[in-house]
């Protein structure tokens, strides 16, 4: 047995698959009395994502074969979900793909700062009502940040580069729509230059970002303007935005860190406990201000309304990329050369970066993922130590019950009432992220591995 073997997971022992499996059946049916007045209707792409987690590392539901030439094993690796900002695996890779995506194909090296814009409490129910209104609050964000920077620089031309997260929840799953920004600390121009951004307050960032926020409230005719003009005159509104310190222009580590974490996943398997004896879940995070204690204890239903209501819709695109960093930007760039010139006489640091072209870097495989956070290789025998090759995807229902049965490693017992359903609606794509598209593209982050010895499949 070679060391550093692969060990896999066995996802219906998760706590989270679990707590679904035992109980989203019921939630799904107590949802209008119980939880849509708190939470709205129930979106349609909810059971659609929850049932695919279900099915995600399922040998019965697909699989690929990958056999050792050398001692004449095979194993079968089981498809995943693919879910984005719910499965915790499959929503792991595409964090992993998401950090060197930024810092090998988007960003400039030029000094990075994060940005956070939140709301008061009192407004984030019209933007859980409507979540098209998401798309307007980062336009706004955006333009309150470029406006600043422009007036903190003098540079009315400079052009922003960012890249901008959609947050809708807090340490506990609450609503808290906020939004996280990884931000170049300072402006472009044509010519290839960068000014680095001074020192200054945030306040007068803060005030325009309230300002805005509230007149498109307005507008939209959710906010009486009586009470638009009480917000405005509040000396603590509730509106915040924070920086954080400047990343340097060679911290490649600390800049793809930021861009992981403001594309996290709601919420964290491993923070959870789930008790299937009395139906609850014991959630651990950091301390809560108001109940001063670092857990909340949820029940099983409770909690799933909780985690599902940040599923985003379908298509709806919780990442956006602005400015200097946008796709138009990046391809116009692509087209045409920067046309460098002398930066003007500033008191202000500029960095030439007309001559940087970023690397287009292939998407990871899921080898090269899995070799990254486990620091082992999934493709090593682990009864020879040679290197395994993928043989086939299976996908056929027939042929999959066909091959489980002969290995014995098909399901007896009846799946439980909630994995009874019924398929999803024909024609539904699967969820996937755009730029994200790998050569493994149906492989989870974390596969089950079954043994299958059997010379009649070796071949």
């Amino acid at each position: 047995m070679v060391e550093q073997v692969y060990r896999p997971r066995r996802p219906k022992e998760s706590p989270l698959w679990q707590c679904l499996c035992a109980h989203f059946y019921d939630f799904i049916q107590a949802y209008p009395e119980k939880y849509e007045k708190k939470y709205g209707f129930l979106k349609p792409v909810v059971e659609d994502v929850v049932n695919k987690y279900l099915d995600c590392g399922d040998l019965t539901k697909g699989f690929a074969r990958i056999y050792c030439e050398n001692c004449k094993k095979s194993m079968l690796l089981p498809f995943s979900c693919k879910g984005r900002w719910f499965c915790p695996s499959c929503h792991e890779k595409k964090v992993l793909l998401f950090g060197e995506f930024i810092t090998g194909t988007i960003a400039f090296p030029v000094p990075h700062r994060q940005y956070v814009f939140s709301l008061p409490i009192m407004l984030r129910v019209y933007f859980r009502n409507n979540r098209q209104l998401l798309k307007k609050l980062c336009r706004i964000a955006n333009e309150c940040l470029l406006e600043f920077l422009r007036r903190s620089l003098n540079r009315p031309a400079g052009q922003l580069g960012m890249v901008m997260t959609i947050h809708t929840f807090g340490e506990y799953m609450g609503y808290n729509c906020h939004i996280h920004a990884l931000v170049a600390d300072g402006l472009f121009t044509d010519n290839g230059m960068f000014y680095v951004a001074p020192r200054v307050s945030t306040t007068p960032l803060e005030q325009l970002f309230r300002v805005r926020v509230i007149r498109m409230l307005v507008e939209e005719e959710l906010l009486a303007p009586e009470l638009a003009r009480k917000l405005l005159g509040w000396k603590h509104s509730g509106f915040s935005v924070y920086n954080g310190k400047p990343l340097r222009r060679d911290d490649a580590a600390g800049l793809e860190r930021v861009a992981r974490y403001i594309i996290r996943n709601p919420f964290s398997e491993q923070k959870m406990v789930y008790n299937a004896e009395n139906g609850t879940v014991i959630y651990r995070s950091r301390m809560h201000a108001k109940t001063k204690r670092n857990f909340e204890i949820f029940s099983a239903e409770e909690f799933i309304a909780a985690i599902t209501q940040h599923i985003p819709d379908k298509g709806f695109q919780m990442v956006r990329y602005y400015g200097w960093y946008s796709n138009r930007a990046r391809g116009e760039r692509a087209k045409h050369e920067t046309e460098p010139g002398a930066p003007e006489a500033t008191d202000v640091d500029v960095i030439d970066v007309s001559e940087y072209h970023p690397p287009r870097i292939p998407s990871k495989k899921w080898r090269e993922l899995i070799k990254k956070v486990w620091e082992v290789d999934p493709l090593i025998c682990p009864h020879c130590g040679a290197e395994m090759k993928l043989i086939a995807l299976i996908d056929d229902g027939e042929v999959i019950e066909k091959i489980l049965r002969h290995l014995k490693l098909w399901p007896e017992q009846a799946a439980p009432a909630c994995l009874s359903r019924a398929p999803p609606p024909t024609g539904v794509d699967r969820l996937i992220e755009p730029f994200f598209d790998d050569p493994f593209p149906d492989y989870d982050t974390e596969p089950v591995m079954a043994y299958a010895n059997d010379p009649e499949f070796a071949a």
